[in-house]
């Protein structure tokens, strides 16, 4: 991930922001008018929301990581054969000039 002047990265920014949205709709939902019933009722509810969407979240970064990996084998095996090929030219090279 990509890293901010002040040594956080995004992701850590973005888990900050959920947690704090999470902590605040949580506060909202205790501290509404409301019967004891219709509370629970809806913090299981929001709990339900807040476990299907992390989920969701959890899927998405697996799907990103599992790309960049993929990725980094496509550059890193095109490198390896670059490599490989710069070395037999060199090898050959050397071969036809030690036999002149």
């Amino acid at each position: 991930m990509h890293h901010n002047e002040g040594g956080l990265n995004v992701g850590a920014i973005l888990l900050s922001f959920l947690l704090g949205s999470i902590v605040g709709a949580g506060l909202a939902l205790l501290v509404a008018p409301q019967t004891g019933t219709e509370t629970r009722r809806r913090i299981k509810d929001f709990a339900e929301d807040v476990t299907d969407r992390a989920h969701g979240y959890m899927e998405q970064a697996k799907t990103k990581v599992s790309q960049s990996i993929d990725k980094g084998k496509e550059i890193l095996e095109a490198q390896k054969s670059a490599v490989t090929a710069a070395f037999e030219a060199g090898k050959e090279a050397y071969e036809r000039e030690v036999h002149k």
